[in-house]
């Protein structure tokens, strides 16, 4: 009976998850309404399960839920998150807190880590963060493919002086787009913005942390440099990772193959 409450459980979140992720592509919003849906039936599910089950485990549940929440709100204080991501991580820690292996067993039996027997919502984060990153080599290949293409210098004028680590992260979640484009997709944010002060050149410096506040201020600063032949038309963006796909990617592939991390850790290791 304890397989059917894990099975309600990951089939509500790979649901709310599959929703969210087609909603945070679409429209990069999730309406709130999904997180007050998902988080009471989770709890109910898990605290029913303990109880009748494993009641042993409700201090742990505890221990699984308060880091969840903690990681989750120091990303999302700290940019790294969104506000649907770190409520999709809360309420996942309601939904599995620890390894679901009793109903899927992961395709490789090392898979299972000591962490995700613990602290599950974890192994997701790690998965869904590893997945997160493969997409900078994409950006990194597109961004050399233009650099042959166009056999202009990837850093132009005064972003040539801007330090090593912000080049790293512009070439890897960023590319260039005209600023014709970067006003038509809402959801692609600068990554560079102009400090008109007179000098000559013009004053342009990278933005490794676009955020909703200020983009639109950004976009008219960058056009109106454009126009007057100051900057070209081809300056840095990027799309804004949509963060809740990786997450329901993490999920799925927790279940399936379990802890990447601690699958390559052990391979390594022999």
């Amino acid at each position: 009976m304890q397989t059917i409450f894990i099975a309600a459980k990951v089939t509500l979140s790979l649901a709310i998850l599959i929703y969210s992720s087609w909603s945070d592509y679409k429209t990069r919003e999730v309406s709130n309404r999904v997180w007050v849906i998902y988080a009471p039936i989770a709890l109910f599910l898990s605290l029913a399960e303990l109880i009748l089950y494993d009641p042993f485990k409700l201090p742990f549940f505890g221990l699984s839920f308060g880091v969840t929440v903690a990681i989750a709100i120091v990303l999302f204080y700290s940019g790294g998150f969104g506000g649907a991501d770190s409520k999709a991580l809360m309420c996942i820690a309601l939904a599995l807190p620890f390894s679901t292996e009793a109903l899927f067993k992961p395709i490789f039996a090392s898979g299972v880590s000591p962490i995700s027997k613990v602290i599950f919502p974890l192994t997701i984060f790690s998965n869904s963060v590893l997945f997160a990153a493969a997409s900078g080599i994409y950006m990194l290949l597109r961004n050399i493919i233009w650099n042959v293409k166009h056999g202009r210098k990837i850093f132009e004028d005064t972003l040539a002086a801007e330090s090593i680590g912000k080049k790293i992260i512009v070439l890897i979640t960023g590319y260039k787009v005209s600023v014709a484009k970067l006003q038509e997709k809402w959801h692609v944010y600068p990554m560079e913005d102009v400090d008109d002060d007179g000098e000559n050149p013009i004053k342009r410096k990278l933005v490794v942390l676009p955020r909703d506040e200020g983009r639109n201020e950004i976009v008219e600063r960058l056009s109106k440099a454009v126009d007057t032949g100051k900057i070209n038309d081809c300056v840095w963006a990027t799309p804004g990772l949509p963060m809740l796909i990786f997450i329901t990617v993490g999920l799925i592939v927790s279940l399936l193959l379990g802890d990447i991390v601690w699958l390559l850790i052990s391979f390594i290791l022999g």
